[in-house]
């Protein structure tokens, strides 16, 4: 069985210690850096930029793992990976050309992504399995940390890994989830196919987080 990836969110970290609780998590065993990227359009919150990822990369000692939240990712996806992204996650809702960003992403040296909302059927991405790196399944509405899990968003999770494995590629793309997850949650969506878990508050929030990490692995 493939290890679980555990993604840290930095939107739970405090931003005054950016570098300080990079080296923490780091420290607790966290596989990637996630890094929330939200443009005040698509979602509604502003946060990092390309900027902040190419000062992240410069002090990371773990991928990063790059969510941009954006009405333009077609169009961004190229700078965020020269910026220093490892894995970079765009939004289906948002992008015109979704075949051709992933191509641009992989081209630049960068694994692909594709995010899909709560509101948003496994189906969106049909055609992209043969593609993509990896599918970011939201168990919230984006925009915010501190949500409450969505349930039904385990089903998709199921569906993505049904139609992962008709494509012959277990093993070669992960699912990753972002919102909520703990250790109420984890069961659900490991279960349901999950190899990626993305958590904020959950490891920033901790008072062991080498703990908290170590739950979400067990």
């Amino acid at each position: 069985m493939k290890n679980i990836i555990v993604s840290p969110s930095l939107l739970a970290a405090d931003p005054m210690r950016f570098g300080q609780e990079l080296a923490s998590v780091e420290a607790a065993g966290a596989d990637w850096h996630h890094v929330d990227v939200m443009d005040g359009h698509f979602v509604p919150n502003l946060t990092y930029g390309i900027p902040f990822v190419e000062a992240l990369k410069k002090n990371s000692k773990i991928p990063l793992d790059v969510h941009i939240m954006i009405t333009n990712p077609d169009q961004m996806a190229g700078d965020y990976v020269s910026a220093g992204a490892d894995i970079l996650v765009f939004h289906i809702e948002a992008s015109t050309h979704p075949h051709r960003t992933i191509q641009k992403i992989k081209s630049s040296g960068a694994k692909a992504g594709i995010a899909l909302n709560p509101g948003t059927p496994s189906s969106a991405v049909s055609q992209l399995i043969a593609d993509a790196d990896l599918f970011l399944v939201m168990t919230v509405n984006p925009g915010f940390g501190g949500q409450k899990f969505i349930h039904t968003a385990v089903d998709k999770i199921s569906e993505l890994k049904a139609m992962i494995a008709k494509a012959g590629r277990t093993g070669e793309v992960d699912i990753e989830v972002d919102g909520g997850v703990n250790n109420e949650t984890v069961g659900k969506v490991r279960a349901a196919g999950a190899t990626a878990l993305v958590a904020g508050t959950y490891v920033y929030g901790a008072k062991d987080r080498a703990a908290a990490i170590a739950s979400l692995r067990r």
